[in-house]
């Protein structure tokens, strides 16, 4: 199974945003997204600078490269200030149901980007099982709700902002990749023998002070300090936060880049897209939304896709 140590971390990463996703939708209402998004970025760079402090011995990431830096924060920029605050946007708009609905383009997007930069091409068993695991998700998540999805009518800026997280996030991925590449080359080989597996934690420190620096611009630009009293006033918004930021742009996040280490991007994107079709039973248990046949048959077809990734 070590062959498949991408695609096995690229599954557990879906999970974590499984969670992420059921508790950002909560803080986000209460707060906002942008307030919402300054706070997981204060908590995440908090996060990894007791992580660093821990295994390093000091509060810092280990050092690299200036084209490392730099492709780390751009990666912060699009993955997280872009992507992130879209994302939250949507939900606001049209649902979660209908923005993880957009969100499972971004395999596209990744597999696409990934091609141009950095010359990766898919085998056919894996185009397939990417269409596959696509049409489940598809298939699920429009199979959530009352009857007649498809011909309901979404806002055009909730459809918008949706679609711009989705590309955001497939091309995030790809120069998350190029940043880690360019990392792990200028990373004191010492530090790669005994503590390696660090390499994605500090790689995303950078992509969290980019984010960090565009939400607090938003915060400065939009005056609601209110929100952001609430934040840590708030003992349940607070919990809400901090675990949403443990399962998101601290441990998900980071894992997400370690999958890119292992296999192409946009089969890592697809695993991880799997999101829509985990939170069904969370879904239905702690927020009352309905199961339907449609539903489970989407899920069934997603494993079957997923299986098929391990036969490529």
């Amino acid at each position: 199974m070590s062959q498949y140590i991408g695609e096995i971390i690229s599954i557990g990463v879906a999970f974590s945003w499984t969670i992420t996703a059921l508790l950002s939708e909560y803080a986000s209402k209460k707060l906002g997204s942008i307030t919402f998004n300054f706070y997981r970025m204060v908590f995440s760079l908090a996060f990894s600078l007791v992580l660093f402090l821990v295994v390093l011995g000091s509060p810092f990431p280990v050092s690299g490269s200036i084209k490392a830096y730099s492709w780390m924060l751009l990666s912060g920029v699009v993955g997280f200030v872009i992507c992130d605050y879209c994302l939250m946007k949507c939900y606001t708009i049209i649902g979660s149901r209908f923005g993880q609905l957009f969100m499972t383009f971004a395999p596209l997007s990744a597999a696409l980007t990934a091609w141009i930069l950095l010359g990766q091409s898919l085998s056919i068993m894996s185009i397939i099982a990417m269409i596959v695991t696509l049409f489940g998700i598809m298939l699920s998540i429009l199979g959530r709700g009352e009857k007649h999805l498809l011909t309901l009518k979404l806002p055009a800026n909730g459809v918008f902002y949706a679609s711009v997280a989705a590309i955001c996030q497939g091309i995030g991925l790809v120069i998350s990749k190029i940043g880690l590449d360019y990392y792990q080359e200028s990373m004191p080989k010492t530090v790669l023998e005994n503590a390696g597996w660090i390499l994605p934690f500090c790689a995303n420190f950078y992509r969290c002070i980019a984010g960090l620096i565009g939400f607090g611009v938003f915060v400065l630009f939009n005056h609601n300090m209110q929100a952001l009293r609430e934040g840590i006033t708030h003992p349940k918004i607070t919990m809400s936060m901090v675990s949403a930021t443990i399962f998101g742009p601290f441990v998900g996040v980071a894992f997400s880049l370690m999958a890119v280490q292992y296999t192409a991007a946009g089969i890592a994107s697809t695993l991880m897209a799997l999101t829509p079709i985990i939170i069904l039973v969370p879904a239905h248990f702690w927020l009352g939304q309905k199961v339907t046949y449609k539903g489970l048959l989407g899920a069934i077809v997603s494993v079957l896709g997923v299986a098929l990734f391990f036969m490529a």
